[in-house]
Parts: C-alpha cells; structure tokens; sequence
C-alpha cells in the first residue's frame, strides 16, 4: 500500500493511471523532414519514452504531434495526420503499456508560431526550402520582424477542428488510451483565447464566448470521435501574463477566463485540465520561481471542480508530495526534471519511503 499521495493511483473514467508522477508533452524536434517518414516517429522516440517509462512514470504523454503539415512547429515535429505515422507510435504505446505506464498523446497546431526552425538551431522561421506560411486567427506575427501569417477564413477553421477530429481517431488506432488538446503556449487555439492575439470581428473574435469558440468545437469534435470510457486532457495556458503590463496594447488571457473555460469544456467531456501559462507574447514579464504556476491549478480545481495536473519548476519529491497533500492539484507532470533524471519516479519512491520500484533487470542497484 503506498504511503505517499504521489504514489496513489488515480482514475478518471474506465482508466486507472498507477501513480501521479506523469511526464509532461516535450518536443524533441528529431523527426524527419521530408519524404514519406515525414513527421514519423523514429527509433530517437522509442529510445526516449521508453526510458521514462522504465523510469516509473505512471503516464507519458508523446510530445505535441501535429494534426496537419501546416500544424507542425518545426520540420522536424512528430505528426499524426496520416497511417504510416500511427504505425511507427504503435511500438512507443506497446512497449509503455508493457511496462505499465499509460501512453497519452498531446495533439496540436502550432498557428503563428509553426514553420520555424529546431530551438538548438536559433528557433527562426524557417525559409521557402523547409518551411511553409503560417496561419493564425487574425494576421499579427508572434515577434516584430516575423512573417506575418494568414488570417484563417471560416472555412478553414471547420477544416483544422476536422483535423483534430481525425488526429483523435488515429491516436486510438495508435494505440494511446490518453488524449490532450493543445490549447497552450501561444499555438493556435490559444491565439483563439487571447484578445492579444485575436482580432476578429466575426463569430470566433471579441467576446469571450467568441474567441472561446474554437476551443470549444475541436474538444466536440475529438470528444465524439475518443470513446466514452477513456479521458480527453486539455493544456491551458491560465494567463498571458499581460494584465498586470500597463504599457501592453491588449490584455491578454486572463486566469478568471481559464476557469470559465474549464467550467464549459468540462461539460463538454474534458476530465482534466493540464495547467500551464504563458507562450503566447514573447514581452510578458513571468515571475518564475519554484511551482510558480501551481496556483493556476488549485483555482482550476477548485473553482471550477475539475481535475488538475500541476506543471512548472515542480523539481524535488517533497515538493511534489506536498502539491497533492494539500489539494492543489491531483497529478504532477513533469517535463524539464525528466529530461535531466528519467528515474525520478524511483529515486522520488525512495525518498518518500515507499517499497522497490524498480524493474526487475535493475534489481542489483538497489
């Protein structure tokens, strides 16, 4: 029986994910570029999450995968937009659920900020022989001097949420049993969210219930193609860190507006809310500073009633113990820390007292 609140399993519809210790959507910007392998996942991407699984994550969830071309980051993002990408993620999801971690998966598009390079190589929009021209809700670059991307017409718009719908089908067939809605970091449904960014006069801009419209036609729409016992994700970024910037043209999204959001989408099927903030200005001062954003997912919680997952500086057992003793949040997911240690969960489990959690073939090390 464990004896810590990180260890304890947890349960949202028919699935029950083994403990809290969950890893966080990180891009490893390592697929190919071109060809039919295009976006495909390779043996870079087995050999990564199957090691944070062997390390004791109780649920991975794949890096943000692109529903389309144009919805990828970089180049070089994963995607799921055809057959012989789900293919290549069956191995990822076969060999996790072999060591008993759930595989979930992030779907997303990027908006503005798609076509650009891979971070290590400066992060800049990519040219003509790579790249692609960036669509967004209204026609306002991400930085001065990027390209400014088109403004999606209605028609598009129902076209990307059909994307979503298919990305949720294929990531079934693939194998994954967990589904996120990137709705975070400056990509494109956040565009949607924030008046920083949207500056539509029709049905999807002005009003909240307008710029929240997007967001909530895709989650209608990966919600009827996912089955009914197993859980949609949705990543919010809580604030655009804009409020409080008195020399800042437009407020940005706000955390009052994430609860609302929260209330609505729950309604609409979403289990729970993987709360992170920012990403979408590039000028927003963050005061970052050890769980800085787990604030963001006790609100969550508490105001709207829906289940959280706590992200953002979360680095130490005792401190992640703690989020979930007080109620802050129900899961802890963890992106940057994993990357250092893919055995934090065991090395966590061992400072929390709880009995051996490692595999068997690793059984001489403890």
């Amino acid at each position: 029986m464990s004896v810590s609140a990180l260890f304890q399993p947890f349960s949202l519809r028919s699935l029950t994910i083994p403990n809290r210790v969950w890893m966080a959507p990180m891009c490893q910007y390592s697929a190919e570029v071109f060809g039919p392998n295009a976006g495909v996942a390779n043996d870079w991407h087995f050999a990564h999450y199957a090691a944070r699984s062997t390390g004791g994550a109780g649920l991975i969830l794949v890096e943000a995968t692109a529903v389309s071309p144009e919805g990828r980051i970089s180049p070089a993002d994963l995607g799921i937009w055809n057959d012989t990408q789900v293919e290549a993620l069956r191995r990822v999801t076969a060999f996790l659920r072999s060591r008993g971690t759930v595989p979930g998966i992030q779907i997303a598009h990027a908006g503005r900020k798609a076509s650009t390079d891979r971070p290590w190589r400066g992060g800049k929009p990519v040219g003509a022989d790579e790249g692609w021209q960036p669509v967004a809700p209204s026609p306002v670059p991400f930085t001065d001097g990027d390209p400014a991307p088109t403004e999606l017409t209605v028609e598009q718009i129902k076209e990307i949420v059909g994307q979503f719908a298919a990305a949720a089908r294929r990531a079934l067939a693939a194998g994954f049993e967990v589904v996120e809605i990137h709705g975070a970091h400056g990509y494109l449904i956040h565009e949607f969210l924030s008046p920083h960014s949207n500056r539509r006069t029709d049905e999807y801009g002005g009003s909240f219930e307008n710029r929240s419209r997007f967001a909530r036609e895709v989650v209608d729409a990966v919600r009827a193609e996912w089955p009914d016992d197993l859980p949609v994700f949705f990543r919010t970024s809580a604030t655009d860190w804009l409020t409080e910037n008195a020399d800042d043209e437009r407020e940005g999204w706000t955390a009052d507006e994430t609860v609302r959001l929260a209330r609505e989408l729950s309604a609409r099927g979403v289990d729970l809310f993987d709360v992170s903030t920012g990403g979408l200005a590039p000028g927003a001062r963050i005061p970052t500073g050890p769980g800085y954003q787990v604030p963001f997912a006790r609100r969550v919680k508490e105001e709207a009633g829906l289940p959280t997952a706590a992200v953002g500086l979360i680095t130490e057992p005792r401190q992640a113990e703690k989020i979930l003793a007080n109620g802050e949040a129900d899961a802890i997911l963890l992106g940057r820390e994993l990357l250092r240690d893919p055995h934090w969960p065991h090395r966590a489990a061992a400072d929390l007292g709880e009995d051996k959690r490692l595999p068997d073939q690793y059984g001489w090390a403890v």
